[in-house]
């Protein structure tokens, strides 16, 4: 297995590296221009140049097919824009804002739903005085519980930074939990010092980290003891993954991803249906395969271990669960009850009306 000592950041790089062909880099010279490219030591040593249909690579390589565009397709898919009062903040949900500290993430994934706007050259982080507005916006709505940290990937922050950050935020009484949205974990475990699990810690707010993997190879001995020393230190995790062609679209990959995530003592969250971010087709499925998996894991896993299939719905009308339906009615009392094995089953519905 090749040893990489630092990030990947241009087409140049993975043909040096070999993890494109020397002739390919010359096609994918435009999608480089258009869309950032980086691959850190973690994920990188772990692609099969030899292998066609490589899950790793498919989620972080350059793809020609990323320049076809779809009319449906959209540069803020989900809205980001349309529910941002202030710099930083989106606050699409009455008792929970989004604070997007950053713009730059340790990888770029082909199918970033904020592909438009993160990485280098295309916007910036948060100054000072935009971060203080966004502390101001949160102090003056007593109806936020929640504030989910994100970008970007702000764990690329500096341990420092983040525990400014967590100090702030800390500091207001009214916001009761605090989410921060990361790969970091997986992809570039080194970062998850021992600084960083301090401050991460609130002694006043429930603190988790909403970690981001879409397979199972991700989930490699370095990330499982970065993320157990996360939770050693207090911090909850539950897990986000998209489900993404060729790379987790198979029910054997998800059942064994999920299993993963409660042996390693996160809790399965959302598996999110690829969103309509410009030239994303080729990596997305039909959301009636979506059910289909969710309908089989459901025979397969516990409780325990089984994500909410969502769909973001576009133009910032926030997340719906699209997972497949087991009751059917035709009146108010009467259902059928599908079980996991497909068996129909009546059921009457006997409490008393509301």
């Amino acid at each position: 297995m090749t040893a990489f000592r630092r990030t990947l950041t241009t087409i140049d790089d993975l043909a040096d590296a070999g993890l494109i062909p020397q002739d390919r880099a010359a096609a994918l010279a435009d999608v480089g221009e258009q869309y950032a490219v980086a691959i850190t030591p973690a994920m990188a040593q772990l692609i099969d140049p030899a292998d066609a249909a490589d899950p790793i690579a498919r989620q972080f390589i350059p793809d020609a097919r990323e320049l076809d565009r779809l009319s449906a397709e959209n540069d803020d898919p989900i809205g980001d824009d349309l529910k941002s009062p202030v710099r930083g903040i989106v606050h699409r949900y009455t008792d929970r804002v989004l604070l997007k500290l950053v713009s730059v993430c340790p990888v770029y994934c082909r199918f970033c739903f904020r592909r438009e706007m993160v990485g280098p050259g295309k916007s910036t982080a948060l100054s000072d005085a935009d971060i203080a507005s966004a502390l101001d916006y949160i102090r003056a709505h007593p109806e936020i519980w929640e504030v989910i940290l994100t970008g970007g990937d702000p764990l690329i922050l500096s341990p420092r930074r983040v525990a400014e950050i967590t100090a702030a935020l800390g500091e207001i009484s009214h916001v009761k939990v605090l989410r921060w949205h990361s790969r970091v974990p997986a992809v570039a475990p080194e970062r998850v010092t021992p600084q960083l699990v301090e401050a991460l810690r609130a002694s006043s707010k429930a603190v988790f980290i909403a970690l981001h993997a879409n397979h199972p190879r991700e989930l490699t001995a370095a990330a499982r003891e970065a993320c157990a020393r996360l939770i050693d230190g207090g911090i909850a995790l539950v897990s986000q993954s998209v489900l993404i062609k060729g790379v987790n679209d198979d029910v054997d990959t998800l059942e064994t991803l999920m299993r993963t995530f409660v042996e390693m003592r996160i809790k399965p969250y959302y598996l999110h249906h690829g969103d309509l971010a410009p030239g994303t087709a080729h990596l997305r499925t039909t959301i009636a395969h979506g059910q289909n998996l969710m309908r089989q894991l459901r025979g397969r896993l516990s409780g325990l271990a089984l994500p909410t299939y969502v769909l973001d719905i576009p133009g910032a009308h926030g997340k719906v669960p699209i997972g497949p339906q087991y009751i059917e009615t035709d009146d108010s009392t009467e259902f059928v009850v599908t079980d996991r094995t497909g068996g129909e089953h009546r059921y009457s519905d006997c409490a008393p009306p509301v």
